[in-house]
């Protein structure tokens, strides 16, 4: 059925051209054959689409009006002309509202919310009462201009024209405020693929307006707005069927800025021409350099400026790919700490995600170690979805350099968004340079790991070496001292004493040493004992608060061990401090560890000092080390991830 109303309609447009041309009716024909033609393609698509539908039903509407026009407008008349031309001048009314159920059906062929349904019922009742005016009276004749008269003749025309006067504007206004409320309605509901459908149709309806503003303006005619109807039309349909869908926001990015320079370049140049022109007799050339001076060199900054409106009105609130990457490689030089975070927040500003997760370690056990937005809880699971095309699940981008996988980054759009090319292509570049920052930590982990690692090493040689040779050699010098008693030789009691005793002080601080270099209690009894043990040792009184209810990756406790030893040290030495408050607390943000004192401060992080290397240890964790120092004391606080 659908094909042979489409048939109809191509037969009377093609009839009605056939008649002669008639400019004042050519948009009639226009749209009778694009929107049929579309409506007819996309129906053979996409089977049972109701906007397909509609598209045939607005072009055969049109057909039987352009048809009917063309009849009654050529010169003659012809047989049967009143008849026919009133077909063609009293539907104008029920067409308009045709065309606005499509435009506010548009691009699924159903209304935003069925609270929609009653509008279109007034709609259609106020087009009804507008058609019937115009069928029964004359009322459109003389704005048409047709060459025959109405067929019939009742009376009360003056006081239907009066009313149709005023009823017509009124009413057409209302259309145009409903059509444009509903579409403005879904397009601030519409996500992913409908919003991009939707673009493109206003786009096209835009570019179409325009050139009818232009050929008003400048040709005194509606003619080049006339021959734009088709365009909304092929725009639409293309966008049901999601042709090149993705390729409209560049599409508009650029229209934009072109339009708008455009526009600045004509006025530019007219003002300083024609207003400077009036105000110098002559000296037309001069005038002519002077503008096209002035434009070329105001050319560039305005550009970037509308450049930046543009990609604003475009883009919303995601970055240019350019801006992207410049704002990674912002984090990498910033200081240390927060850096997987910064890469998170730079992949959401960039492709307008909801959620982006960051994701290391080898493919096949994977655990999260950053997301977007903070405060966000990290996944339990510990791989993301496998597949990274899968319908309403995240995108899913490989993290990789130098041919190693070092992990992944999963980006959650809002329901019903997908990922356009050029999305694809800065999410991809983004991974690579995750690639690149991950490879580094990983080294850097690896370092610290490895120096961990000797100096446990070191610290077992000097127990079950060294230190127990000497502590061998004190009690034979112990046994020495106690036989020269025995034998009434005082001297060398005395002197070999003396020498135990410093032996014994050697001992000591040797044994201090392999403390410093790792703690053995750390690694027996975990980092509370270790703490502990810090804080009976130190000099300064210390008030303790530890919650640290499971051990906790090698890494960490040694990092935050290293903190609070830190920590000690300098209140001791250079802060004057009376007391020093330490707090070490596992809760979900992390290893929460805090050391205060109350001193004079003046702490500072500086080139090859203790806190440096604490603030570069931290980094390896993605942690940062914030010093706090002023006359009321000093405090070292840090929050490490723990996974």
């Amino acid at each position: 059925m659908i094909r042979g109303v489409g048939a109809a309609a191509i037969v009377l447009v093609a009839g009605g051209f056939a008649l002669g041309p008639h400019p004042g009716n050519l948009h009639n024909g226009l749209i009778a054959v694009s929107f049929t033609a579309v409506g007819l393609y996309v129906a053979g698509r996409r089977p049972g689409h109701r906007e397909a539908l509609l598209f045939v039903a607005v072009g055969a509407a049109h057909a039987v009006m352009f048809a009917g026009r063309q009849y009654g407008l050529h010169a003659g008349p012809l047989p049967g002309a009143s008849w026919i031309g009133w077909l063609g001048i009293w539907p104008l009314p029920l067409v308009l509202v045709l065309v606005g159920a499509a435009v506010m059906c548009f691009p699924a062929g159903r209304l935003p919310s069925p609270g929609w349904r009653p509008v279109v019922a007034v709609l259609a009742a106020v087009g009804f009462v507008l058609s019937a005016v115009s069928a029964l009276w004359p009322v459109e004749y003389a704005r048409v201009g047709l060459v025959a008269g109405p067929p019939f003749r009742l009376a009360g025309f003056p006081a239907a024209d009066a009313f149709y006067s005023v009823a017509r504007p009124a009413g057409y206004l209302l259309f145009q405020l409903v059509w444009v409320a509903c579409v403005v309605v879904r397009v601030r509901r519409a996500r992913g693929d409908e919003a991009r459908q939707l673009r493109w149709f206003l786009y096209a309806a835009t570019v179409s307006a325009a050139v009818m503003v232009a050929g008003l303006a400048v040709w005194r005619s509606p003619l080049p707005g006339t021959l734009t109807a088709p365009l909304l039309a092929v725009a639409a349909g293309a966008a049901i069927l999601r042709h090149r869908l993705y390729d409209i926001d560049p599409v508009i990015n650029k229209s934009l800025v072109v339009g708008a320079m455009a526009a600045v370049v004509t006025v530019g140049y007219a003002v300083i021409v024609v207003g400077a022109g009036r105000l110098v007799d002559g000296h037309g050339t001069l005038l002519s350099l002077v503008a096209t001076g002035v434009v070329a060199v105001a050319f560039q900054p305005v550009r970037e400026r509308v450049q930046r409106l543009a990609d604003r009105l475009v883009y919303g609130r995601r970055t240019t790919p350019y801006e992207a990457l410049s704002r990674l490689s912002a984090h990498l030089t910033a200081p240390a700490g927060g850096l997987l975070d910064g890469i998170c927040a730079t992949v959401a500003d960039a492709v307008g995600a909801r959620e982006v997760v960051l994701w290391t370690g080898p493919a096949d056990d994977l655990r999260a170690v950053a997301i977007w937005p903070p405060g966000t809880p990290l996944p339990g699971e510990h791989n993301p979805p496998d597949e990274p095309g899968t319908p309403g699940g995240p995108a899913v981008a490989p993290v990789v350099h130098d041919g190693r996988f070092q992990g992944a980054l999963t980006v959650t759009r809002a329901p019903g968004e997908t990922m356009s090319v050029a999305e694809q292509r800065v999410l991809g570049d983004l991974a690579a340079q995750a690639g690149l920052v991950l490879e580094l930590r990983a080294t850097a982990q690896r370092l610290v790991a490895a120096g961990d690692a000797a100096r446990r090493r070191l610290e077992r040689d000097l127990h079950d070496g060294a230190q127990q040779r000497l502590v061998t050699v004190a009690m034979e010098l112990g046994a020495v001292v106690r036989l020269a008693t025995t034998s009434g030789a005082a001297e060398v009691a005395e002197r070999a004493d003396g020498v135990r005793r410093q032996l014994l002080e050697a001992t000591a601080e040797l044994r201090e040493m392999a403390r410093g270099l790792h703690p053995a209690v750390l690694t027996q009894d975990g980092l509370e004992a270790a703490v502990g043990f810090l804080a009976d040792r130190s000099a300064l009184p210390v008030r303790l608060s530890l919650a640290v209810p499971r051990r906790l990756p090698a890494e960490v406790e040694a990092t935050a061990y290293f903190v609070v030893s830190e920590g000690l040290t300098n209140a001791a030495r250079h802060s004057g401090a009376a007391t020093v408050t330490v707090e070490v607390t596992l809760d979900g943000a992390g290893l929460l560890v805090e050391v205060c004192d109350d001193g004079e401060g003046a702490a500072v992080v500086r080139a090859g000092s203790g806190l440096e290397g604490l603030a570069d240890r931290l980094a390896t964790l993605d942690a940062r080390l914030t010093v706090e120092s002023g006359p009321a004391g000093t405090r070292l606080r840090t929050v490490i991830p723990c996974g």
